[in-house]
């Protein structure tokens, strides 16, 4: 599914570029995990923001996936609230909010694993929205 913005420069178009841009291991590891976020969550919304960084919402942002010189980074907003009994967040440990995988090349990430985690992350989306507009139709009753 593209971000809100269609035409010339939509989300989706603008990650094919820099998957297609990186041209390397970093560029095929981008585009697995994509695919695998996609699987996971058939409604994620593809966006781009700070200036080239793929994200990937539904109800809030699930991550990012930003790319350095030997790494990919897969970035959780909430990954700090979330489950990891696969134990695949091995960077951002000591925030109280994101939680992060390291992708280097080579890396195998279990596949299962990391669906989960973006399924889990969209859940705690949701459920905070729910929370959210809960409590402001209390407060206007």
């Amino acid at each position: 599914m593209n971000g809100s913005n269609e035409g010339e420069n939509a989300p989706s178009q603008l990650i094919d570029a820099k998957i297609e841009e990186l041209s390397d291991s970093r560029g095929e590891t981008l585009a697995w995990v994509r695919m695998l976020i996609k699987e996971a969550d058939h409604e994620v919304v593809e966006e781009w923001k700070w200036r080239g960084v793929p994200v990937w919402s539904h109800g809030g942002i699930i991550c990012t996936g930003e790319t350095y010189k030997s790494v990919v980074k897969l970035t959780f907003a909430k990954g700090a609230s979330l489950e990891d009994p696969s134990g695949l967040f091995n960077s951002s440990l000591e925030g109280n909010t994101r939680r992060a995988i390291d992708i280097h090349e080579g890396d195998r990430i279990d596949e299962q694993a990391l669906k989960a985690l973006i399924r889990a992350a969209v859940t705690l989306n949701l459920s905070v929205r729910a929370t959210g507009r809960s409590q402001k139709k209390a407060k206007s009753a």
